[in-house]
């Protein structure tokens, strides 16, 4: 059976004539190259030393793993190389990042990325993964500044992650469906496994972390409450919940079976929890074009336009009719 390989595959997407694939393609064989050797470095961490943490805290207030700044370094050292790329913003990183090497290109573009995902999974062998997100560097801009990543997720080119679980699987969308490639450990190639994802509109999975019930709005807790009581309660069907803490691998289960994910804002997380620019913004981008829906309980995640590059916001993300169910909670309250 002929298994279709990432590069191959930008080549057909070229060759179909999608502009933004074509332009990226450098840049995101780059990309699949630093996830290849960020799930490397995570399945030698118990073996090198490096599953510890660090005396340090990053940007968010969070105690960084030693793991989370290898792979922001790997991620950086391989997307520096195309010369595409004319600055990045990191969740480990304070302040933007330009290259040391100037992009020369006609079309210059701007990373943002979570390098580790769910870091505080990787001591117990938990899915972890990476989420980016790729926008247009405003024209005539050589050495952007942070106002310039402070784009509405609606304008993004590209969005994607690599899960590392039972297998390394790069999931990537530019605006023509999403698509997820699994790496051949022999080869060291990413092929096409799993083509043309797509959400089902309906399910009876939640992903929500129940610790936070006391903090919650009450609409949110009529939702839960209503889900929790299934055949007998007023949605007359049963639920299931799931909990991993890493939004990749919620995700990617909802993108594979359904399901809907949710972290709202509440009394103890005001702003919510999430970032904007390269967790709910990226991961968006990628349920909405599988045939999903995101929303912060209010507003359509990707109309929001930034404030600041770790801006943190409220998510409710996953199967469109779900989604819908969900925010009327919060609709009906107002």
């Amino acid at each position: 059976m002929h298994k279709l390989s990432l590069s191959q595959f930008l080549l057909e997407a070229s060759q179909k004539k999608e502009p933004v694939t074509t332009e990226l393609s450098p840049l995101l064989m780059d990309i699949a190259q630093a996830c290849k050797e960020i799930a490397l470095s995570i399945s030698r961490g118990a073996l090198q030393g490096t599953m510890g943490s660090l005396n340090a805290q990053n940007v968010q207030g969070e105690t960084q793993k030693q793991l989370d700044v290898i792979c922001n370094d790997i991620f950086i050292d391989n997307t520096s190389r195309c010369g595409l790329v004319a600055g990045m913003v990191s969740e480990e990183l304070a302040d933007i990042y330009l290259p040391s090497q100037p992009s020369t290109a006609t079309n210059k573009y701007l990373l943002l990325f979570d390098p580790l995902d769910g870091s505080s999974n990787v001591n117990v062998n938990i899915s972890v993964g990476t989420i980016f997100s790729v926008l247009r560097c405003p024209a005539d801009i050589s050495q952007p500044q942070s106002h310039d990543f402070l784009q509405a997720g609606k304008h993004q080119l590209c969005a994607g992650y690599a899960l590392y679980g039972t297998s390394t699987i790069f999931v990537l969308s530019t605006g023509h469906g999403v698509n997820g490639f699994t790496l051949d450990t022999e080869t060291g190639e990413f092929y096409l496994t799993h083509p043309d994802m797509q959400i089902p509109a309906d399910t009876q999975e939640f992903a929500i972390n129940m610790s936070n019930y006391r903090f919650w709005s009450a609409p949110m807790q009529e939702y839960i409450n209503e889900c929790l009581q299934g055949e007998t309660g007023s949605r007359h069907k049963d639920f299931s919940m799931r909990w991993v803490a890493s939004m990749v691998a919620e995700i990617h289960r909802i993108l594979y079976r359904g399901g809907i994910f949710m972290y709202p804002a509440d009394s103890k997380a005001t702003h919510g929890k999430l970032r904007l620019l390269y967790e709910a913004n990226p991961m968006s981008f990628i349920v909405k074009q599988a045939g999903g829906a995101s929303s912060t309980s209010f507003q359509d995640i990707l109309d929001i336009m930034p404030t600041s590059i770790h801006q943190r916001i409220g998510v409710v993300m996953g199967s469109k009719n779900e989604v819908i169910k969900a925010v009327s909670y919060q609709n009906l309250s107002h």
